[in-house]
């Protein structure tokens, strides 16, 4: 019977979705490697949580490889949360640097991270996968083109994995938040606290812990039972944009 402890990557661990995922795991008994730009942030996770901090840039090959490097097998659980959005310009008016960068690190980001753990998934008896999407994965909305055509890309990524994979150990899940408050519209509006802040106002979004919980859930699951897809919304969201506000 194995014995050793479980060890989980998160991606995009210095905050948000990702910070809260670090404590979900770390508290269910997972060894967490937390990569993420922001040392400094991940440091002080992982000396609250326990766990192992490592600089990452998931745009940078160079990054990925070195980060790889240092995470010995076997890896049974990868969460691929590293991402986010930029602008929110109309599709004529598109800036082609908020573009390339939501490519480089939504999509190219989560392909290359998942290729460089490739080895080490591969040592796990029953690894798990999971790449964090978004409602905008198949739904689209006025000013959100390049963001929601990388979310595409991620439900696309998600099924071919699950393809490629199939007979193998691993499972392929890809959860779906719609709006959750974090620093993600903070980074979209490029730091402009109010109107990131007019995001949510009127309604009660999702937290963090909520998606973390959720990737619990899936975890927690016998090893034959796949979540392929969970969409989770807030009570006051109907559709990417449909938002009742009191």
């Amino acid at each position: 019977m194995e014995t050793r402890q479980k060890t989980a990557v998160v991606t995009g661990a210095s905050s948000g979705i990702g910070a809260a995922t670090v404590q979900h795991l770390s508290e269910a008994g997972y060894h967490v490697f937390l990569g993420a730009r922001r040392l400094e942030r991940l440091e002080e996770l992982a000396q609250r949580y326990g766990g192992t901090a490592l600089p990452l840039d998931v745009t940078q090959s160079d990054s990925v490889a070195a980060f790889a490097a240092q995470i010995p097998g076997p890896v049974d659980v990868l969460v691929n949360n590293a991402g986010g959005a930029l602008g929110k310009e109309a599709l004529v008016e598109f800036d082609e640097e908020h573009w390339l960068q939501m490519y480089q690190s939504n999509v190219l980001g989560l392909a290359r991270v998942t290729r460089a753990l490739w080895p080490q998934l591969q040592q796990s008896s029953a690894a798990t996968v999971i790449n964090i999407g978004s409602v905008a994965g198949e739904e689209t909305y006025p000013g959100g083109a390049g963001y929601t055509a990388c979310k595409h890309a991620v439900r696309a990524l998600s099924e071919t994995m699950r393809l490629e994979w199939l007979g193998r150990p691993i499972r392929v899940t890809e959860i779906d938040p719609g709006l959750v408050e974090t620093e993600f519209s903070l980074v979209r509006f490029a730091g402009d606290a109010k109107a990131a802040k007019t995001v949510y106002a009127g309604m009660t979004p999702l937290r963090a812990e909520d998606i973390a919980e959720a990737i619990r859930w899936v975890l927690s699951l016998p090893e034959h039972v796949n979540i392929d897809r969970l969409v989770i919304k807030p009570r006051d969201q109907a559709r990417v944009d449909k938002v009742v506000r009191r």
